[in-house]
């Protein structure tokens, strides 16, 4: 693939280089810049394929919520959490984690049937984010605005607890 890219790119400059020169360094500039952002290091991708860093969730709260559609805390806590995300994405996001770490198309299905409206991992992020794979459900873990871990809340959650972690 970088093969393939510093091709493109030399025919880039190659074509650059017949233009005006204002132009033509605006080109290569353009294109160096739509080709650096391509680059952003994605660390885990959410059930409908879109891509997140754990450094671009720096500066809000992080709320990843494991749950499962068999636990009955849990189908009654996610109404909370699609609320509380709807309500305060400005200062949190809520992510969610299906606890029998199903996959694809299953997961899509997991997730309308408890109705979340929330972002879920594609695959189980524990290592990922350094924690445990909780042994109760619902569990959520709350990583401060710098993505370290602050708290582990075991059971069902208010609006008003999660709100409690952010204050």
């Amino acid at each position: 693939m970088f093969t393939c890219v510093v091709h493109v790119f030399y025919r880039l400059i190659s074509v650059a280089a017949g233009l005006k020169k204002p132009f033509a360094k605006f080109i290569v500039f353009m294109s160096l810049a739509i080709f650096l952002s391509a680059c952003a290091k994605v660390d885990f991708v959410d059930s409908e394929g879109n891509g997140y860093s754990l450094a671009g969730l720096h500066g809000k709260y992080v709320f990843v919520n494991y749950w499962a559609t068999w636990c009955a805390p849990c189908i009654k806590e996610i109404p909370e959490l699609n609320k509380l995300n709807k309500e305060h994405a400005d200062e949190l996001i809520i992510l969610g984690v299906d606890f029998d770490q199903v996959e694809g198309e299953e997961l899509n299905r997991e997730i309308a049937k408890m109705k979340i409206a929330f972002p879920v991992f594609a695959k189980e992020p524990s290592k990922l984010l350094g924690v445990a794979v909780p042994q109760v459900l619902p569990t959520t873990y709350v990583f401060n605005r710098e993505g370290k871990l602050k708290a582990t809340l075991v059971g069902p959650q208010t609006e008003a607890s999660l709100l409690a972690q952010i204050e």
